[in-house]
């Protein structure tokens, strides 16, 4: 039996180059039993369901069955061979979610449960995006709006897409539900836990989905589309955070075309500052991703030269932009360039804090 399941086997590997299929599925990696040449299959996704759905017979009739498991030197994953002469790599959700980054500073009522300084994090870290069995999937295809940065003179964490009440929202990466409530200003959240460290944060949603602890894939609908909490209208606030610090989305998000910049991310220290925005891509930006940790503390310095430079402004009773120019010695053009969305006939409102330089 053992002699005649080994050449099986060989043969079925040697056919799955051919064949190759690398769609995933979640399965309980003890749930084969040698000795009643079954195997326990859980459906394909992330969510492990209390009851096992059915039992297979080792020999099945080539109808894409499981059959056996192979391990590939990391707990996380296995393959999995059918009994069509195919494949396909799996998540072996029972040691994930006994991983550190799925244990440590959970909490699934704080928004922000990271207490780490800024400083413990390396200057660079590489982050995977995407690779054989995770992917990506644009929340929601649009023109930003509202980018990632300072707004009235308070951070904006994140970016903001049209996006009208009721429409599905998509999970981006493959994860673990961490929070999914109502909180303040953000309306109805969910924050999702990626793999390779990041958060995401989907705000204003008019309905949730989802429930904390829950298993994900990317594409998976978590909610609708709404404006709930501080919101103008419908529409989507998307954050990026690496332990517990926000970046520009933009950075790995093309939002407008509804892909991934990159397969492989290289986050510097210096973009975890709300005066740090995505750069459009230049025939420079090789060398801007490797630069040296002199370099990025150099870049850590001018941020921070420029952070304290910074001048705002309450408006007050008789304030015109004019006369604010004139006061602060710049121009009426150079406070609207720095203030997203003023222009020269704006009316300003009492009590808005604005940019002056």
């Amino acid at each position: 039996m053992k002699k005649t399941v080994g050449i099986l086997i060989l043969l079925m590997m040697s056919v799955c180059v051919l064949r190759a299929q690398t769609d995933t599925l979640t399965i309980d990696a003890q749930a084969y039993d040698p000795a009643l040449d079954t195997l326990e299959v859980v459906p394909d996704m992330l969510d492990q369901p209390a009851d096992i759905a059915s039992r297979i017979s080792l020999f099945a009739k080539g109808n894409g069955a499981p059959i056996d498991t192979l391990d590939v030197g990391d707990a996380r994953f296995q393959i999995v061979l059918m009994d069509d002469n195919t494949w396909k790599i799996i998540k072996n959700i029972s040691v994930l979610e006994g991983d550190d980054l799925f244990t440590k500073n959970w909490n699934t009522r704080l928004v922000n449960p990271f207490r780490d300084p800024l400083d413990s994090i390396p200057y660079r870290v590489t982050i995977p995006l995407i690779d054989s069995v995770s992917r990506f999937v644009c929340p929601h295809q649009g023109k930003v709006f509202s980018r990632f940065g300072l707004r009235h003179g308070r951070r904006h964490q994140g970016c903001d897409v049209p996006y009208p009440t009721g429409t599905p929202v998509y999970c981006a990466f493959d994860g673990r539900v961490r929070l999914a409530e109502r909180h303040k200003g953000y309306g109805n959240l969910v924050i999702i836990r990626h793999e390779n460290g990041l958060e995401t944060f989907y705000g204003h949603l008019s309905r949730i989905d989802v429930t904390p602890g829950q298993w994900i894939h990317a594409g998976d609908q978590i909610g609708l589309g709404g404006s709930t909490g501080r919101s103008s209208g419908p529409h989507l606030h998307f954050e990026t955070r690496y332990n517990g610090f926000a970046f520009d989305p933009e950075w790995i998000v093309d939002f407008e075309n509804g892909k991934l910049r990159r397969n492989a991310f290289v986050l510097k220290r210096s973009y975890l500052s709300a005066y740090s925005k995505y750069v459009p891509e230049s025939i420079d930006e090789e060398e801007e991703i490797y630069m040296t940790d002199e370099q990025i503390r150099a870049e850590e310095e001018r941020i921070a030269k420029e952070r304290a430079a910074m001048k705002y402004h309450t408006i007050k009773s008789g304030d015109t932009l004019s006369g604010l120019a004139v006061k602060y010695g710049t121009t009426v053009s150079k406070i609207c360039n720095l203030n997203p969305g003023l222009k020269p006939t704006t009316i300003l409102s009492l009590g808005r804090k604005i940019r002056v330089k």
